[in-house]
C-alpha cells in the first residue's frame, strides 16, 4: 500500500524525472512528505517565487527536452507559476506543473485558495487536468508525459486534491521510460521538396525550436553546407545551428536586422523547419502574406496543427525535425553568391560604432564572443537589454540559449540556476537589465541553496529600457513610469553569498569577468550603462528627436 503522493514520486522516478522545481505548500505535503524518500533520484530545488520555480521547470525542458518538473500550492502558487506556463507554451517546451487541490469533498464551493484549473490553463496549457481518484495517477501522468512531449512540446498542468493524495491504493507506479518516435517524412514529401528547392534562385531555410538533437542540427548543417544555402534562425533559437557556419545568416526575431528581413523578403523558396511561424519571427506578419505568401514556403513540423496555421505552404510535411534532418539530401543550384551576401551581411552586422555609455555593451559583446567556452549556456529575460546576447554573440554548435519567446520579464535568472542544476560544470552567464533582474532577484537565494550560481550581468541603465524606446518614439519628452531607482545590486548579490562588484567603465570589465569566471560562488555584474545606449544603432537623444520630428509633421 502507498499513498498518492508515493505513487505519484515513484512514477515521476520511472519515467526519468530527476529534478523538480518549486514553493512548498501544505496543499501537497504527501508529495513533499514522498521526496524526502528519492533524494538524489528526485530531488527537490526550493524556490523563492512560484513565478521562479515555473520558469526553471520550463527551461529545464527547453534544455534537456525532458519535461521540466514544477510544484507549486493552490490558488496563489498556480497562478503565480502561470507565467511559467505561458513561457513553455510559447517555447514549444516540455513541462509538467503540478498543482495542490482542494479536496475533493470541497470542490465547487470557493474554498480556500480554489482554482478552476481546467478554466485558468484550458487555453493556456496543452492539457489541463485533475487526478480525483489516486488509482488514476499512473495513467493520467503517463498521459501527460506524452502530451508534453508529442507533437510540438508544451506544458501541462496537473491538479492534485488534497485527500487523493493522502489516500492508499494498491495500485503499483509506472514501471519505467517510454520513447516517443518522432513522425518521419514521407519519401513523396521529400521528393517533391527536392523539386521544389532545385528550382529555386534564392532558397532560405528558417530554423528552430527546442526539440532538436545533437546529431539532427549537425545533420541540418551538413545539409545547408553542402547545399550551399543560408540558414536563420528563429526567434531566439540561435543556438540551434552553428553560428560560425558560413551557412549561418542571423537570427528572425524582435529588433530584425535589416539584412535579415531582406533575406526573408527577397527568398523565393522558404524551407521551415521545426518552427511555428510567430510574431517575432515574421516581422508581425509583414515578411509572408496571409494567408498565401509570395514566397514558395516548405513547412515541416511535427504538429498537424501548426502546418497552415496562419501561413499556406506549398508543401506541408507533418514530421519531427531529426527525422526530417537525418533524411535530407544536398540540393545543388546557382545561389551560391546569394549565401555569401547572406553570411557577409550577418557578419558585418556585428560590428558596431563606440556607444555613448561608460561601459559599452558592444564591446562587451565583443570581448564574450572570444572568451566564453564553446560549451557556454546564456539566458536572459526581455528587455532593450536583451539585444546584446540575442543579435552580437555566437553560438557555437555545443554552446546554448535560454531565452523567452514568451518574451517574459524575469526569465533569465531562473533559467541559469536551472541550467546550473542540469551542467554545474559549464559555464552559465545571465544577461539582465535591471528592471529584469528584479523580477526574480529573490531566487538568489535558490541559488545559493542548490549550490546552482551562474555568473549574471546586469545592463543597468536606471529605466524600462523598451518601454523608454516605444515612449520616446510615440509620445516623444513625455517620460511616464520608466525610470527607476535601483538599489545596490552588488550589496545585493553578496548578502546571498555571490561575488559581486560593480563595473563602472568598459575598460574594466575584461578583468571583472576573470574575476567572476574564477569565482566558486556564482557572481554578479553590475555594468554601468548609460541610458543613451539604449540601442545598438540609435540613441535614445536620437529616438527623441524622431519622434519630435515625427510629431512636427502630422
Amino acid at each position: 500500500m502507498r499513498n498518492g503522493g508515493q505513487l505519484l514520486v515513484e512514477s515521476l522516478v520511472a519515467l526519468g524525472a530527476s529534478k523538480s522545481f518549486g514553493v512548498p505548500g501544505e496543499s501537497y505535503l504527501a508529495v513533499l512528505d514522498a521526496l524526502y524518500d528519492t533524494a538524489g533520484q528526485l530531488d527537490f530545488v526550493l524556490c523563492r517565487n512560484e513565478g521562479g520555480a515555473a520558469f526553471m521547470a520550463a527551461a529545464y525542458g527547453k534544455l534537456t527536452g525532458s519535461p521540466g518538473i514544477c510544484l507549486v500550492t493552490r490558488g496563489p502558487g498556480a497562478t503565480n507559476a502561470s507565467i511559467g506556463v505561458h513561457t513553455a507554451r510559447q517555447d514549444s517546451a516540455p513541462m509538467l506543473l503540478f498543482v495542490g487541490q482542494v479536496g475533493t469533498d470541497q470542490k465547487g464551493r470557493e474554498a480556500f485558495q480554489e482554482v478552476d484549473y481546467r478554466a485558468v490553463f484550458g487555453t493556456m496549457a496543452k492539457w489541463a487536468v485533475e487526478i480525483d481518484r489516486v488509482e488514476r495517477i499512473p495513467e493520467i501522468l503517463s498521459r501527460a508525459w506524452s502530451v508534453a512531449l508529442s507533437g510540438r512540446p508544451g506544458p501541462v498542468v496537473i491538479a492534485l486534491p488534497e485527500d487523493m493524495l493522502t489516500s492508499l491504493t494498491e495500485v503499483s507506479p509506472l514501471s519505467g521510460p517510454f520513447e516517443i518516435a518522432e513522425p518521419a517524412p514521407t519519401s513523396d514529401g521529400l521528393a517533391q521538396a527536392r523539386v521544389i528547392l532545385e528550382a529555386a534562385e534564392r532558397p532560405l531555410v528558417i530554423t528552430g525550436g527546442c526539440n532538436w538533437t545533437a546529431e539532427g542540427r549537425t545533420n541540418l548543417q551538413a545539409f545547408a553546407e553542402a547545399s550551399d544555402i543560408p540558414v536563420v534562425a528563429a526567434f531566439r533559437y540561435q543556438d540551434q545551428f552553428d553560428n560560425h557556419s558560413a551557412c549561418y545568416a542571423g537570427e528572425a526575431g524582435v529588433g530584425m536586422p535589416p539584412h535579415v528581413k531582406d533575406l526573408i523578403r527577397r527568398a523565393d523558396v522558404v524551407l521551415a523547419v521545426n518552427i511555428r511561424f510567430g510574431e517575432m519571427t515574421t516581422d508581425a506578419y509583414t515578411l509572408f502574406d496571409v494567408p498565401e505568401p509570395r514566397q514558395t514556403v516548405i513547412h515541416v513540423h511535427p504538429d498537424a496543427a501548426e502546418i497552415g496555421k496562419i501561413y499556406a505552404p506549398r508543401l506541408g510535411m507533418v514530421a519531427g525535425p531529426n527525422a526530417f534532418a537525418d533524411a535530407l539530401r544536398p540540393v545543388r543550384g546557382a545561389w551560391a553568391a546569394w549565401r555569401a551576401e547572406a553570411r557577409a551581411a550577418y557578419e558585418g552586422s556585428l560590428e558596431l560604432p563606440d556607444l555613448p555609455s561608460p561601459v559599452d555593451m558592444g564591446q562587451v559583446s565583443a570581448h564574450l564572443r572570444r572568451v566564453l567556452p564553446q560549451d557556454a549556456i546564456v539566458t536572459n529575460g526581455a528587455g532593450n537589454f536583451a539585444v546584446w546576447p540575442n543579435k552580437f554573440l555566437q553560438f557555437g554548435a555545443k554552446a546554448k540559449l535560454l531565452a523567452p519567446q514568451s518574451g517574459a520579464m524575469g526569465y533569465g535568472l531562473p533559467a541559469a540556476i536551472a541550467a546550473k542544476v542540469v551542467h554545474p560544470e559549464r559555464c552559465v552567464v545571465c544577461f539582465a537589465g535591471d528592471g529584469d533582474f528584479q523580477m526574480n532577484c529573490q531566487e538568489l537565494a535558490s541559488a545559493a541553496q542548490a549550490g546552482a550560481q551562474p555568473i549574471v550581468l546586469i545592463v543597468n541603465n536606471g529605466i524600462y529600457g523598451t518601454i523608454r524606446a516605444h515612449q520616446e518614439r510615440h509620445f516623444p519628452e513625455r517620460v511616464s513610469g520608466t525610470t527607476m531607482v535601483n538599489p545596490d545590486f552588488s550589496a545585493l548579490a553578496r548578502a546571498y553569498g555571490f561575488y559581486a562588484e560593480r563595473v563602472e567603465r568598459t575598460e574594466d570589465f575584461a578583468a571583472a569577468f576573470d574575476r567572476a569566471l574564477a569565482s566558486e560562488t556564482g557572481a554578479v555584474l553590475d555594468l554601468n550603462v548609460s541610458p543613451e545606449a539604449l540601442t545598438p544603432r540609435q540613441s535614445l537623444s536620437e529616438m527623441r528627436a524622431a519622434g519630435l520630428k515625427a510629431r512636427a509633421e502630422t
